[in-house]
């Protein structure tokens, strides 16, 4: 494996079809310090692809973990206000943003879950006026991933450190269809378009609801929104700029009717929350919102989750993948959702995507309200694919299609 090759093929993955970098634009990139070398690498194609300035900020998981650990309840409340005064900036710059992480799943699985609770919901409230920038995609945003030694080992337990990361840097490129030759974005048009047939076919369909039932006991039904779009792989801002938000992403989503999810799901991959990692948990929802739920292990972190704010307890996103994608043929945990839910059938609580409904980008949020979009403070991802899933869409009239046998598209 020749990893500087690799590496800059990433880089240029990112900057060229993940955010797209404009000429003369704004590129803002939020990393962790441990990727600084690969954050120099991507900070130089953009200026050569035209960026007018790359700003980087950078952050640290064993900082941040020794601030919640001392810093009083006060200090993690309270967002100052030249945060805020920054992220209008950037906005009213028309910036794009991209994410550069290097994940430690468990950094904060000793932390006292009420803290990070405290400063979850209080960004949450203050950052509320510029979620809508990325959720609408106004402006171009992306993400993407690089190994280090814990989370090799946790993914990769019974190899040695050097070994886990290399097998981890391996299925990262894998996944994200980054090799030493190929034409990254040749590589990226082709699965796109796949993605999009998947998408133009729901569209035509326009399902009322969606029932998905496997042999773990997920029996549930999920109404869509009326006018509802499906998207995923790439997403275009108002002027037309595609990109890429998720890098992987092999999912097709769309907009739950807030009121009409009814029935039992039962989670098939463990899901990371407030760094608390969360297994063998299920939820029952009734006329759209959770009513009850259980968790074999971290169940207070779920319910931190779910009492965020009134929207919590309910979906703002149900997607849909094919059992057979790269990541979920890897047969792996990731413990990150970034790559876990690109592996598996999955729904989000919490905050809906204006896209995922006829001109939703033009409507206030009282009137997607109306429509039965549901708005929230938290945007959560958990998976329930599996092998055996089925999946039939439900018409205006009453006919029954066939979606999903065994796990994966049937069209």
């Amino acid at each position: 494996m020749n990893l500087e090759k690799l590496l800059e093929q990433y880089a240029t993955l990112a900057i060229y079809n993940g955010v797209n970098v404009q000429v003369n634009q704004l590129l803002v990139i939020n990393a962790t310090v441990d990727c600084a070398d690969f954050v120099r690498k991507v900070v130089k194609k953009a200026y050569e692809k035209g960026a007018s300035e790359v700003k980087v900020n950078w952050s640290d998981d064993i900082v941040s973990k020794l601030r919640y650990e001392n810093a009083s309840d006060q200090i993690l409340s309270t967002i100052p206000e030249f945060k805020l005064q920054e992220i209008e900036y950037e906005q009213n710059q028309k910036c794009c943003y991209l994410s550069i992480r290097s994940p430690n799943p468990m950094i904060f699985k000793d932390v006292d879950p009420s803290k990070l609770h405290l400063e979850q919901k209080a960004s949450g409230i203050a950052f509320k006026p510029f979620r809508n920038y990325t959720m609408s995609s106004i402006g171009q945003w992306s993400i993407l991933l690089l190994p280090n030694p814990t989370w090799a080992k946790l993914v990769y337990p019974n190899l040695e450190e050097e070994k886990a990361v290399e097998a981890l840097y391996k299925q990262i490129f894998a996944c994200s269809r980054v090799e030493e030759e190929n034409d990254v974005a040749v590589a990226w048009q082709d699965h796109i378009l796949q993605l999009k047939r998947y998408q133009n076919i729901l569209n035509t369909y326009a399902f009322k609801s969606l029932h998905f039932m496997n042999g773990l006991g997920t029996d549930l039904s999920v109404e869509l929104v009326e006018n509802h779009l499906w998207a995923g792989g790439s997403e275009s801002t108002p002027e037309g700029i595609e990109f890429i938000p998720n890098i992987p992403t092999e999912e097709c989503f769309s907009m739950p009717f807030k009121y009409g999810v009814n029935g039992t799901v039962y989670a098939t991959k463990p899901l990371n929350v407030q760094g608390k990692l969360i297994e063998d948990f299920y939820f029952e929802f009734k006329i759209g919102k959770v009513i009850n739920f259980d968790a074999k292990k971290n169940k207070e972190s779920l319910q931190n989750l779910l009492d965020m704010d009134k929207g919590s307890r309910y979906l703002g996103e149900v997607a849909l993948l094919s059992n057979d994608s790269p990541i979920s043929a890897s047969g792996l945990v990731f413990y990150n959702t970034l790559f876990d839910e690109n592996a598996s059938c999955h729904l989000a609580l919490g905050n809906c995507y204006p896209m995922n409904i006829k001109d939703g980008e033009k409507m206030s949020q009282e009137e997607l309200e109306a429509k039965g979009a549901n708005f929230s403070m938290v945007h959560c991802d958990f998976m329930f694919g599996s092998n055996d899933m089925t999946v039939i869409g439900i018409k205006e009239d009453g006919q029954k299609v066939t979606v999903f046998e065994n796990g994966n598209f049937v069209f």
